[in-house]
């Protein structure tokens, strides 16, 4: 009898523990998925890379950031620097005035590559609507499919764009990304994290970047699309040279 009702009391505990697993809320697993990818380290980090044919650096010292991007790695030509509060093009160490047009673009510009390069950094903000919309199997991997919104206030001028993440239900790694965008007529990408290497205790992956052959295909349908071949690859996303300095934790 005692063994029948520990047997009892392991079922219900496993049970217990699925369930808690299953249920999940969008921010409890967002919050895991920033911690498993270095997110305390990354509050205080200073990280350099390559991309394409730019050098990038960014300084974060708990909420406040410098994002850089440089036509090499001196930065002494041509240096794009935007910061919590604005935005400036630097040549040979001097700023230079610019249309409120090319800042808006050449901002975005920055703020992108370093937005995607440090995923899922970030979706704890408060702007981030997320909601956490089921679970589905990609390459015999489960994932959670998390739906990301942004608050017109705080979402900055692309805050209209939508995103899916694909956090897998194991270890809280983000496997796959997919957005809409709505600059240059729009359109939609699907992204599959490859080639991952952790610096300093943080998280780095490439990706393959893929787009579809609809404009705007729900975005919790790119998982199907890609698993029966019908997304095109478009490009490759990898960072090159990645250095993690100034950290406190790391």
């Amino acid at each position: 009898m005692k063994k029948l009702l520990l047997l009892s009391f392991a079922i219900l505990s496993f049970v217990g523990c699925k369930k808690e697993i299953k249920d999940l809320d969008s921010a409890t697993i967002i919050s895991r998925a920033i911690e498993r990818a270095g997110g305390n380290i990354i509050d205080t980090a200073t990280i350099t890379f390559n991309f394409r044919d730019k050098f990038y650096r960014a300084y974060r010292n708990n909420g406040a950031y410098r994002l850089e991007r440089c036509s090499d790695g001196t930065c002494n030509d041509t240096l794009d620097q935007l910061t919590n509060s604005d935005f400036k093009r630097l040549i040979n160490n001097k700023a230079i005035t610019l249309e409120d047009s090319l800042i808006s673009s050449l901002a975005g510009g920055v703020n992108s590559v370093h937005y995607f390069s440090v995923l899922p950094y970030g979706l704890d903000a408060d702007a981030v609507q997320a909601k956490n919309v089921g679970e589905s199997v990609v390459n015999g991997k489960t994932y959670y499919k998390i739906e990301v919104k942004f608050d017109e206030e705080g979402g900055g001028e692309d805050f209209e764009d939508n995103y899916m993440y694909w956090i897998n239900t194991e270890d809280f790694t983000v496997g796959y990304l997919a957005y809409n965008y709505h600059v240059n007529e729009g359109g939609t990408r699907f992204r599959e994290a490859y080639n991952e290497r952790t610096v300093k205790g943080i998280r780095f992956v490439d990706y393959n970047n893929y787009k579809t052959e609809e404009q705007f295909p729900p975005l919790e349908s790119l998982d199907s699309l890609f698993e029966n071949g019908k997304l095109e690859l478009l490009s490759k996303i990898e960072l090159e040279n990645i250095e993690v300095t100034g950290c406190s934790s790391c």
